[in-house]
């Protein structure tokens, strides 16, 4: 019987040893389950622990405490070639020497696979990732997007139940990279393999994933659905990393399941938002987190709840949005609005000094936990 999970990460702990002789745990006590068929990545920034959990579901590294489960079996100290896996790396590590029909076959070969199904299989890679006809060019001869999906047809050539990919388009310009986004999204969806993503670049998460697991020195800070950890993030750091937020602190008036009222000293107001934890008390001090495209600029005079009088401060026009940045009460607040009309007349934009209203809107506002 299959397991339900491709992989899974059961309390796992990698430890180094630091130039200074002192122990680190890379990973941290990590738990993560990842369902077959699932596009799932682990982001964070260098560092956090995502890429040396990759290397122990591959089997280049070993955890010093817990387990790793490949379809429902332990792995223990299995070897990377006996493990159904397979990774795509920054660099593609692909031979120079090699023609694009020679780099895929390669690991057939060293198997010791049949002439003609090698040459079956390469060519059905070769056709998943849009190469045919490319088979004797080498690697120098292809632009970066194209070295990249011979890296990921030698990946699939062999048949892995479980895709690893890290960080392999960082090497590519920003237009490049943002099609190689949907271009990989659109193969493991028509595959229906695992694939397990390493990234630091928060939207290249959000545009592919079924899940996420955002990681911070070794430990998972919140796992979920893209949407789940943007518009429902655990704690500021998620907040935070996950695209731009405003942040003001206060403390906890009232609280009920589905709103809280928190006084904020900064705005000398009571405000209303979410609570994001069941367990807040009367008088805790807590974050408020508002991002800047979900607040509000209304008139000055407008007179009603959740809405402060402020003054611009600075407007920056990026050609989708504008960027307005406030001075409310002292407090500096960051608002994004969309450009939905063309207009060319200066007049129509925000300008420094101007008098507006900022709308809080409570729904929009985020109650997060004060970490230490």
């Amino acid at each position: 019987m299959q397991s339900e999970f491709a992989v899974e990460l059961r309390d796992v702990v990698k430890q180094f040893v630091t130039p200074e002789g002192n122990l680190l745990n890379a990973v941290d006590h990590v738990t993560m389950q990842i369902k077959n068929g699932e596009f799932f990545s682990m982001l964070g920034s260098s560092g956090c622990g995502k890429t040396t959990s990759l290397r122990m579901i591959a089997g280049f590294e070993w955890p010093t405490e817990g387990e790793v489960y490949i379809e429902g079996k332990p792995m223990g100290h299995t070897p990377p070639f006996q493990r159904k896996v397979n990774t795509v790396f920054q660099n593609y590590a692909l031979f120079q020497h090699m023609t694009v029909y020679q780099n895929v076959a390669f690991g057939l070969e060293m198997e010791g696979a049949d002439k003609n199904e090698i040459e079956k299989r390469v060519k059905r890679a070769l056709e998943m990732v849009q190469l045919t006809g490319m088979e004797r060019r080498k690697p120098r001869q292809l632009s970066g997007g194209q070295q990249q999906r011979v890296a990921v047809a030698r990946a699939l050539v062999k048949l892995p139940d479980v895709l690893l990919l890290d960080e392999p388009l960082g090497a590519l310009d920003l237009k490049l990279r943002k099609e190689m986004q949907l271009e990989l999204k659109a193969l493991q969806q028509e595959l229906g393999i695992t694939f397990i993503y390493v990234t630091h670049d928060q939207e290249e998460a959000l545009t592919m994933s079924d899940r996420i697991a955002v990681m911070s020195k070794g430990k998972v800070m919140q796992m979920g659905t893209p949407v789940e950890i943007y518009e429902r993030p655990a704690n500021r750091f998620v907040a935070d990393f996950i695209g731009e937020s405003n942040f003001l602190e206060g403390k906890i008036k009232s609280v009920s399941a589905d709103e809280a009222s928190v006084f904020v000293p900064a705005l000398n107001a009571e405000l209303s938002g979410v609570p994001m934890s069941k367990d807040f008390v009367n008088g805790e001090e807590v974050v408020i987190s508002i991002r800047p495209e979900k607040i509000r600029i209304v008139d000055a005079d407008a007179e009603k709840d959740g809405v402060f009088r402020a003054k611009v401060i600075n407007s920056i026009y990026i050609g989708s949005d504008t960027h307005v940045f406030l001075d409310c009460n002292g407090v500096r607040l960051k608002v994004m609005e969309q450009n939905h009309i063309s207009r060319l007349d200066p007049h129509s934009f925000y300008h420094k000094d101007q008098a507006v209203g900022v709308y809080l809107i409570p729904e929009n506002t985020l109650v997060l936990k004060k970490e230490a």
